[in-house]
């Protein structure tokens, strides 16, 4: 396998399915045995998940909520579908460690960088809930801060389209995929990939970031492979 050790970002929505809101088990079912065929090549793998089908604490805000109490209930959202992971690996025998933010022993371990490490190199996936911990920050930066801690090779973003476009894929159909592309022509470009306080953060730490379709079978175990799924984002 092209990497060691990764991280990889799901977004909430994704976890929807074909659903209006809350989590769809066929998805969540693909995503495990997907998660799993990777452990079993080998492949160190961490985990941050959002909560966006959940709860979206900017959205909550944008309605008159308080920003502050909108973010942490999105946080404990990502919780939630951390735990709805954590349970689908485990029914396959992979085992997991949860690790939060926000302390909640009766669910899951404290985020403490070292255990985190040790989980990895034992061979668990190490699934990190509850964001930084910090509300205004995304899970997005979540993961960029996660993936340096741990030295990951790559931050993996598996999203519902193949890669970065010129233009919006789903609107424009003349959109053209980037097979690699550089963290500068991305700000030059405005290209949306990750909010800007993750993507400086992957930039400033020389971690590269790959993003592709998630939902598409087989691709997790590909983009580790030679085989070029999506985009990388590189130096």
């Amino acid at each position: 396998m092209k990497y060691k050790r990764i991280l990889l970002k799901l977004s909430g929505e994704s976890l929807m399915g074909n659903k209006q809101f809350g989590i769809d088990h066929d998805r969540l079912a693909q995503y495990a045995k997907e998660i799993k065929e990777t452990v079993e090549a080998g492949v160190e793998v961490a985990i941050v998940i959002g909560g966006g089908n959940i709860f979206r604490g900017i959205q909550a805000s944008e309605g008159g909520m308080d920003r502050v109490q909108g973010d942490y209930m999105g946080m404990l959202a990502t919780v939630i579908n951390s735990m709805a992971l954590q349970s689908a690996l485990e029914k396959l025998e992979v085992q997991t460690r949860l690790l939060s933010a926000i302390k909640m022993e009766q669910i899951c371990e404290p985020f403490i960088r070292r255990r985190a490490v040790r989980h990895l190199e034992k061979q668990r996936v190490v699934i990190f809930g509850a964001g930084t911990g910090n509300p205004y920050f995304t899970t997005d930066t979540a993961a960029s801060l996660r993936a340096i801690e741990i030295e990951a090779d790559v931050i993996l973003k598996g999203t519902r389209v193949d890669g970065i476009y010129t233009a919006d894929p789903e609107k424009d159909k003349n959109a053209k995929r980037y097979e690699t592309i550089s963290f500068d022509e991305v700000y030059s470009k405005g290209l949306q990939v990750m909010d800007m306080t993750a993507f400086t953060l992957c930039k400033e730490n020389k971690l590269p970031i790959i993003v592709f379709d998630m939902n598409k079978a087989g691709n997790l175990k590909k983009v580790l492979s030679e085989d070029k799924v999506g985009t990388l984002v590189t130096f």
